[in-house]
């Protein structure tokens, strides 16, 4: 039996099929808003595999000029953010175990030879609210590891419509991608997967 970090969650299928499909068609409309765009390390500038966008009051970005940042427009249109869809917004509510909504929501789209290194999602202020992944398309290989990068890790078999919630201690653990199994869904017409990303950004006023 897999046995993960303290405070990271597996959720295995949690949003059925016919949520998945209603799902997509909503992150459709999202990336009809808010093109898909390829981001830059910064410093070096070299493009990750991975094209994203976001929905949400403010959404990450990278580039080689200003690095790892959140803002409220898109980086090559100027435009604001659409809304985060009503269904994901629904999935936070019931698994976060946090009083307030998310700010941001990453739409990562993973070609079958794309990957994500691993690395700590710290570019929030508030490290008590989690961060909720949703799968949808082709399975990946996830990567989980420790708070340092000396720690080990772990790997185990992400499906469409899982769900991942780092949070609490876990909240800081090193994640990403190994790899893509092409062809294991039929979820997205062209193949590929689609990871939202939900996370809060700013302190809340109290």
């Amino acid at each position: 039996m897999l046995v993960l970090p303290k405070g990271v969650r597996h959720m295995p299928g949690y949003l059925p099929r016919p949520a998945q499909e209603a799902l997509v068609e909503e992150i459709r409309a999202v990336v009809q808003a808010a093109p898909l765009f390829v981001p830059a390390m910064p410093r070096t500038g070299k493009e990750m595999s991975v094209r994203m966008t976001n929905c949400g009051p403010l959404g990450w970005v990278t580039d080689k000029e200003r690095g790892y940042r959140y803002q409220p427009t898109h980086p090559v249109s100027g435009q604001p953010w659409p809304p985060i869809p009503e269904a994901l917004l629904k999935v936070w509510r019931e698994v976060s175990a946090y009083p307030h909504p998310p700010q941001a929501c990453l739409v990562n789209f993973y070609s079958s030879d794309a990957r994500m290194g691993l690395h700590q999602d710290r570019d929030e202020e508030d490290f008590s609210a989690p961060v909720v992944s949703v799968s949808l398309g082709d399975d990946c290989l996830f990567r989980v590891g420790q708070t340092t990068r000396e720690g080990g890790t772990k790997s185990f078999r992400l499906k469409s419509g899982d769900v991942v919630v780092l949070g609490g201690e876990g909240r800081l653990c090193f994640h990403g991608v190994d790899r893509i199994y092409p062809s294991t869904s039929a979820l997205l017409k062209n193949g590929g997967r689609i990871n939202l990303t939900l996370r809060r950004v700013t302190l809340h006023a109290r």
